[in-house]
């Protein structure tokens, strides 16, 4: 559990319109599928500004899933996928970060729960400032890319087709944008936050 100090909690607002949560998977062997989460809601504390102290909660509503394609949304959603119906929510909680070396990039850590299954899994985030908004806020953008395989999460169907290969890959590529804006300070007695009082210790 991380500490912090009330002073120094900020807690990083969502710009809706500049953040987006997507996926890429292999379809047909031969093209790749993009996909989107269209309702999720994310949270982030920082001690200070310093992203190197993050702590990251998403949870994403499951059934928000788009490729655009109402064949495919159909399995995704489906009790083969991820079962939207019973499994209301995709969650991932942060559990770790760490600067990679020779690099500005941090490895974020963290729990990723699909359809009633929790793994861990590693994730690259990358920073970066902006300046400060209409408003007088400060910005940052983070860019978080990762890949798993959904037989992890035990969503293992798919069908073999007669040339070769599956219909649906296994390989999942995510790419989570963010653009973050600092409202202010805050005091989370006064204004309790989610994540600070179910992650995070505040002294």
């Amino acid at each position: 559990m991380k500490i912090y100090k009330d002073e120094k909690v900020i807690r990083w607002r969502t710009d809706p319109v500049q953040s987006e949560i997507c996926f890429d998977v292999r379809h047909l062997m031969v093209s790749r599928v993009n996909g989107r989460f269209r309702q999720y809601e994310a949270h982030v504390l920082t001690n200070g500004d310093d992203f190197s102290t993050a702590d990251i909660m998403l949870k994403i509503t499951s059934k928000s899933i788009t490729t655009d394609d109402s064949i495919l949304d159909a399995y995704f959603k489906g009790p083969d996928c991820l079962n939207v119906d019973q499994y209301k929510q995709i969650i991932f909680a942060s559990t770790s970060l760490s600067q990679r070396p020779g690099t500005d990039n941090l490895q974020l850590g963290g729990d990723l729960t699909i359809a009633g299954v929790t793994r861990n899994i590693n994730l690259e985030m990358k920073v970066w400032f902006g300046s400060k908004d209409a408003w007088g806020d400060t910005t940052a953008s983070l860019l978080i890319t990762g890949k798993i395989a959904r037989a992890d999460w035990g969503v293992k169907w798919t069908t073999a087709m007669e040339s070769a290969g599956f219909l649906v890959g296994d390989e999942i590529i995510i790419t989570w944008k963010m653009e973050l804006i600092n409202p202010g300070q805050h005091d989370a007695q006064k204004r309790p936050d989610p994540v600070a009082v179910d992650r995070v210790g505040i002294r």
